[in-house]
């Protein structure tokens, strides 16, 4: 089976990266990261590169064995993970999401509900950490 993890050089990206890498490792399955578009101050809107991707893991210490690279230029995030999740036969979905204030904690962001609603898989929902956006290991 694989695992499906959305990614974008944030720190929601990177905490979902990391989650991933760590159940992958210990269910040993593989992964599929669904590269998806955000706003870049520089570039407009993209999406992280294979080659981007990559550097990331290798960043955190890890080799691209089993790891696959999906991107889209679709803007709805949400269905783009899902397109995915089918396309590989996902057994779990992990997503990345921003810190809220406490009233806001009570609403998911459109396309992490439209995930977790949709997935046909679990969904592992991970927070951002501001002090390790950058912690080299997993």
């Amino acid at each position: 089976m694989t695992i499906v993890v959305g990614y974008s050089p944030s720190g929601q990206g990177r905490a979902a990266l990391r989650a991933a890498l760590r159940y992958a490792a210990r269910h040993s399955e593989g992964m599929a990261i669904a590269s998806h578009q955000y706003h870049d101050s520089e570039r407009g809107v993209t999406a992280a590169t294979e080659d981007e991707v990559r550097a990331e893991l290798e960043q955190i210490g890890i080799e691209c064995g089993d790891v696959t690279v999906h991107s889209s230029p679709e803007r709805d995030i949400g269905e783009f993970l899902l397109s995915v999740v089918d396309e590989v036969d996902a057994s779990l979905v992990v997503i990345g999401l921003r810190r809220k204030p406490p009233i806001g904690k009570l609403n998911l962001g459109a396309s992490a509900r439209r995930v977790v609603l949709g997935a046909p898989c679990p969904v592992l929902a991970v927070k951002d950490d501001p002090l390790s956006t950058k912690n080299p290991r997993f």
